[in-house]
Order: structure tokens, then sequence, then C-alpha cells
């Protein structure tokens, strides 16, 4: 007797994945493309320096350069590059014709001396802010302004500012003064556009984690499983891997800051109250079942 011939094995189709693949591929080609624009957009700023002042053939070049941002102290470092144009640079514009003072706005904290005929060093200079708390991170803003006006051997000369800025976790708004002449512009830092997707990034994800203990929570509590030690064991887990996830936000920001307050405080209170919820409730049941007469 011939055995019975099998049925035809049925493969999956590979027409069946094309739903599922389709709108992964698409997702994929639409964050790629929104991430690229949002780079580029942040690398063009980066890149941009706004100029104001004098054009003058015989002036001051002041280029100053955000270097780094400190929110928590409200201060600004300045890096100051000087270059003297015209009849008033010897040496290859490297040097000063005469002693050079460079005065700043009161913002900025100290003014710059250049001795004549000596090769001029580029300086770093604190600025103070004003406005804005950092408690606000990452939607705390502030504001300040700078200004340059030089003496040569005691006579006013032409300055022309340019600023740009180097700090990437900041974004800077640079508006000139009211006189066209005015080397001085006045400074908007806030956040920047990356670190402010990220730090809603991060709060989305301590809600999430939160959800997810406290739905495991429920579980455990309402079927009465007991002690389920890998359960506890990825809660307590959670809890403290989500003190070291907020440590990673990016500027540092302090305890009891928005990012705080709008997540991370409340995701590791729901996490510790379901982790003693679910060990007392399987405790209980484990009791319980320990007095249990065994037949």
């Amino acid at each position: 007797m011939a055995a019975p011939s099998l049925p035809p094995r049925q493969g999956r189709s590979g027409a069946s994945l094309l739903p599922v693949l389709l709108p992964i591929a698409i997702l994929i080609v639409v964050a790629v493309a929104v991430g690229s624009w949002l780079q580029f957009t942040e690398r063009q700023a980066v890149d941009t320096v706004d100029t104001a002042g004098s054009t003058a053939a015989d002036r001051l070049d002041v280029e100053a350069t955000v270097q780094r941002v400190d929110a928590a102290a409200r201060e600004l470092l300045l890096r100051v590059r000087v270059t003297p144009l015209g009849t008033l640079g010897e040496e290859e514009q490297s040097a000063p014709a005469g002693d050079l003072s460079l005065q700043t706005s009161a913002a900025t904290l100290g003014n710059l001396e250049f001795k004549a005929h000596e090769r001029l060093a580029t300086k770093d200079v604190v600025v103070a802010m004003t406005g804005g708390s950092v408690s606000d991170y990452p939607f705390d803003s502030y504001e300040t302004g700078i200004g340059f006006r030089a003496l040569l051997d005691g006579k006013p000369v032409p300055v022309r500012l340019l600023f740009s800025n180097n700090d990437t976790l900041f974004s800077v708004s640079a508006t000139p003064g009211p006189h066209p002449q005015d080397a001085a512009v006045a400074l908007e830092l806030t956040r920047s556009g990356s670190l402010v997707v990220f730090a809603v990034f991060m709060m989305g994800v301590m809600w999430a984690l939160a959800a997810a203990v406290l739905i495991g929570a429920w579980y455990l509590t309402t079927r009465g499983e007991g002690l389920v030690w890998p359960a506890l064991s990825w809660m307590a887990a959670t809890l403290f891997a989500l003190a070291a996830f907020r440590n990673t936000a990016p500027g540092t920001p302090p305890i009891g800051c928005v990012l705080d307050w709008f997540a991370f405080l409340w995701a590791e209170t729901i996490i510790a109250l379901c982790l003693i919820a679910v060990v007392i409730t399987g405790v209980r049941t484990a009791l319980r079942a320990d007095d249990t007469p065994r037949t």
C-alpha cells in the first residue's frame, strides 16, 4: 500500500510581509530626513557669524566666540581675538601700532590691554547673563549683551565685531545694537534644539518605564503570584537605572528642574511604590500558602 502523500508545505509568502515592512521603511526614511534637516539647521547656526560696527578701512576686527555657557553660574566664556587693520596694525596685522585698550560692556568682566608692537594674543573673558533660571531646564533662556570700544594711544578707533557661537548645547541669537557704528550685540541664549528633543525624549521614556512597572505590579498583585523574583529584580533594576539615565541628560541639570518635576521624580515614586506593593502582596500570598494544610 502506497504511503499517503503529504500536503505541499506552504511557505510564508514574501508579499505578506510587505504591509509590515513598507510602513517601517517609510518611518525610517522620514526619521532620517527630519534628523538630517535638524542637524543641518543647527550646523548652519553654529557656522553663522554676526557682524556689527564700523566698516572703515582702518579699524579693529574683534572676533568674539562663545566657548562655553555655564547656566548654573549665569555666565558664558567668550574667546576674543583682535586684528588691527590698515594703519592701526603692523607685522602683518599681528600687532597694534600703539598701546591698545579694548573696553568691554558692563556685562563683560574686565577690559583687555595690549602693548604696542607686541603680538596680539587671544584672550578669554567672562560675560554675566541675566534672566532665566537653570531650574527651567530644558526650557530655560538667558539674556546678555557684549560690546567693544577701542582706544589706540588714548584715541578712539573704529571697531567691527564678529560674533559666533561654539557651544553646541546652546542656541544664541544675536541682535546688533541700535547704532550701526557700535560694535555691540544683544544676545538671547536658549537650549539647542537637539538638547530639547533629547530631554523631552528622556521624559517620555521615564513615563513609559513607570507605566510598564505599574502594569506589571497590577498583574502580580491581582493574580496572587506570590514572590516572583525575576519581576522584583526587574523593578529594582529599573528603579536604579532610571536615576543613572537621568544623570545622562546633557548640560548636567540640577535636581529640581523641569525634567525632574515633569517626569523623573514621579516615575521614581511610582516604581518604588509598585515594588513595595508587589513585595507586600507576595509575602502575604506566600504566608497564606504556608498556612494552608497539606493533604
